[in-house]
């Protein structure tokens, strides 16, 4: 179900999973609409919005993870944080990633009711129910010498944590995101760390690998080359997970000396999830396709995502979440009209981030739910 809210300065975008379980979901996009005003009234704009939200639309549920977008990290994280500090049990992550609209701060929230929700010693933050524990974490980064090695290092230092839990690398990650300060520059290096962490982790072309966005962004302190967000499971087994291919548009990432999968859906007692990586205007022989025009694109990554969804057995009406990424900022009016003719009610954003070709204009990930009747343990 998707619900909009929009008034003088936001407009909030919500889904809502609701199977009549004791597990709700939430994915919501506030954005704000006035660009005139000033970062602090902005960002306390956000933070009203959501607890008003959180109290009238979604049950009081508990926030699981947050990502927020801004426009100047430098000199808009520290303020950020303090508002942060006053819930520390959310996985957070905070990334440059100038909202297109012309305003300076964007969130994206994903909230369940009845769960616990705890910041662990590890690092991760758990939201557990039943069996399961969710394990998120949020803009872990270091200050290796470069992208490769700070990648490494985030990497490794992940499998570790995720050991702790009980958990590995291979088993139980799910999803992650790679933001890559200066992209076209950097990406490489975080490539081959990630293809050598993950042979040692067994993850090979044989086996399988994790859905992952490897995408243009930076953090505050602009020595960070390389921040990882990452999403884990502590409970599920072999049988729940499946890897998405859509053959017919798309190649193997190996192809190409990438190590990611096109899409993973996670099958529950009473829901699949899907987790769609990020996605452009690709063919199955791994050619960028419509070159230079933005509109093709964009349709040729719509036809993508939409094959892969099928292939997990949904559709754009399960939709929960979009986050769309654009190289060149003067083309978001053309694609904010695309998306708003074709999605007027789905939570999406759209962001300034480049992809990790240059000639990829756009692209996006996708989050979609739906209900099932499995022989699993209930989420």
């Amino acid at each position: 179900m998707y619900t909009t809210i929009e008034k003088d300065n936001f407009i909030a975008k919500i889904f809502r999973f609701d199977n009549r379980t004791e597990v709700k979901e939430f994915h919501v996009i506030i954005s704000l609409t006035n660009p005139l005003m000033n970062y602090h009234e902005q960002l306390e704009t956000i933070h009203q919005t959501l607890a008003t939200l959180r109290a009238e639309e979604m049950e009081n549920a508990r926030p699981v993870f947050k990502r927020y977008f801004l426009s100047d990290a430098s000199n808009q994280s520290d303020e950020l944080m303090n508002y942060e500090l006053e819930s520390p049990d959310c996985a957070l992550s905070i990334i440059q990633q100038a909202p297109l609209n012309g305003t300076k701060i964007a969130l994206w929230a994903y909230l369940m009711t009845n769960v616990q929700t705890k910041a662990l010693p590890t690092g991760l933050y758990e939201a557990a129910h039943g069996s399961f524990r969710h394990l998120w974490l949020g803009s872990a980064n270091n200050l290796a010498k470069d992208s490769e090695r700070q990648t490494r290092l985030l990497l490794n230092d992940y499998v570790m944590q995720l050991i702790r839990e009980g958990c590995n690398l291979a088993d139980n990650c799910i999803r992650t995101w790679f933001f890559v300060n200066d992209v076209d520059l950097n990406y490489q290096g975080v490539v081959k760390a990630r293809n050598e962490v993950f042979i040692t982790q067994n993850l090979t072309d044989q086996t399988h690998f994790i859905a992952s966005t490897g995408i243009g962004g930076r953090q505050a302190d602009a020595r960070v080359l390389s921040q990882m967000d990452a999403y884990a499971i502590d409970g599920i087994s072999k049988e729940q997970i499946h890897y998405l291919y859509a053959a017919s548009h798309l190649n193997r990432t190996s192809d190409y000396g990438v190590s990611f999968e096109r899409g993973t859906y996670i099958d529950y007692g009473d829901r699949r999830h899907v987790f769609i990586s990020g996605t452009a205007s690709i063919n199955n022989k791994g050619e960028i396709m419509h070159r230079g025009d933005v509109v093709a694109q964009c349709h040729r990554m719509w036809e993508n995502v939409e094959t892969l969804l099928a292939e997990a057995g949904c559709n754009y009406d399960d939709a929960a979440l979009m986050i769309v990424y654009l190289r060149d900022m003067a083309d978001y009016e053309v694609v904010y009209r695309l998306y708003e003719e074709r999605f007027p009610s789905k939570p999406w954003v759209i962001v300034q981030a480049k992809v990790c070709r240059p000639g990829w204009l756009i692209e996006m990930e996708t989050i979609a739910i739906k209900p099932q009747r499995k022989p699993f343990p209930t989420f």
